[in-house]
């Protein structure tokens, strides 16, 4: 299946599935803001009050919700036909991931999808190899990936490697945790490189990308150089933000593979993950592919990333002050929020 590339200034309409999710949230609320048509397909039924919360606050942003699944191929085929969807875009959860072969089936019926971006959105799987259970994730990505080869889908991968904020080593969004302040969690020496994006920086850059003719059939890279940092160089900066010096534990790199050994899911696909980030270095250990891969600064670079400076800033000034000015934390090490994990 050949589809017609889209056009450097297509404003076709778009399909998010995955919406509600936390970085599907982002990507949604970026097409509604570059003005282009944007469809949310959410599962009917009962749903959590903060899912329920987001699928409201995007349609009052103008988002069209269509309710389904995305195993009903031919309720996902007609809305493609009778919505004209231009670009597709799947945020689905890491227990969701073989579903997207379903939407492929659709994607093919139809032949008129311009552009894929299956659920990605953490390394590039093809270079990374993270202990199990982690490689049995990364083997259903890949999958997929050779799928929307094999059909000649014309499709976009999104590598944005890790979300800015804390990285903590189990199920927990660091997104929505402020960084510690009790104790840091520093894996290994801290002194592996990665790189860390603001969400809404992800959504940003992914609708850009889902549009851009320089993006057909490559895997885009989010490496900005200013996001490129240590766990200990990370530490610094939060301690320079809350004005004290806190103790380091480390989690060595035979702690993080006894968690992953534990084969609780989600939790060991996030600690082989960040076994694979802060021991093995994955998202900077490999060279880019000049025919395969491109870096989303050299295809933008007169637009700015958030910096995990700013980040950390956004964190500092939510705390809760105590008498004195102390900083007080509003949740503990151990009060956190699970996730289900997409990629990194």
């Amino acid at each position: 299946m050949t589809a017609t590339p889209l056009p450097a200034s297509s404003m076709g309409p778009a399909l998010v599935i995955g919406a509600t999710g936390y970085i599907g949230r982002f990507v949604a609320e970026a097409c509604l803001e570059s003005g282009r048509a944007t469809y949310i397909l959410v599962r009917p039924g009962s749903a959590s009050p903060a899912r329920a919360a987001t699928v409201d606050a995007l349609r009052a942003k103008g988002a069209i919700v269509v309710e389904g699944s995305v195993n009903d191929k031919d309720l996902v085929e007609r809305k493609l036909r009778e919505e004209a969807i231009e670009v597709v875009i799947s945020v689905m959860g890491g227990a969701q991931i073989l579903d997207q072969l379903n939407l492929l089936e659709a994607i093919k019926a139809v032949g008129s999808i311009k552009r894929f971006l299956p659920s990605e959105f953490g390394h590039d799987i093809d270079k990374a190899d993270p202990v199990e259970p982690g490689q049995s994730f990364y083997k259903e990505k890949r999958k997929v990936r050779r799928a929307i080869e094999a059909a000649g889908i014309p499709y976009t991968y999104i590598c944005c490697n890790s979300i800015a904020g804390w990285p903590y080593h189990d199920n927990t969004h660091p997104s929505e945790i402020a960084p510690p302040l009790d104790r840091f969690q520093i894996y290994g020496d801290g002194n592996v490189k990665a790189f860390f994006v603001a969400g809404s920086d992800i959504g940003k850059f992914t609708i850009k990308a889902a549009y851009d003719s320089r993006t057909l059939n490559k895997i885009v890279h989010f490496r900005p150089a200013c996001n490129c940092l240590s766990l200990n160089e990370m530490a610094s900066l939060w301690e320079s933000k809350i004005g004290r010096t806190l103790p380091r534990v480390t989690l060595t790199e035979k702690d993080l593979l006894a968690m992953a050994k534990e084969n609780r899911i989600p939790a060991s696909i996030v600690a082989a993950l960040t076994h694979d980030i802060f021991i093995n270095g994955c998202q900077v250990n490999f060279s880019m592919d000049g025919c395969k891969d491109v870096e989303i600064t050299c295809l933008y670079p007169d637009i700015s990333f958030r910096t995990i400076d700013e980040c950390f800033n956004d964190y500092a000034a939510d705390l809760p002050l105590k008498q004195g000015n102390e900083i007080t934390s509003p949740n503990s090490m151990v009060d956190r929020v699970s996730i289900t994990p997409t990629g990194a």
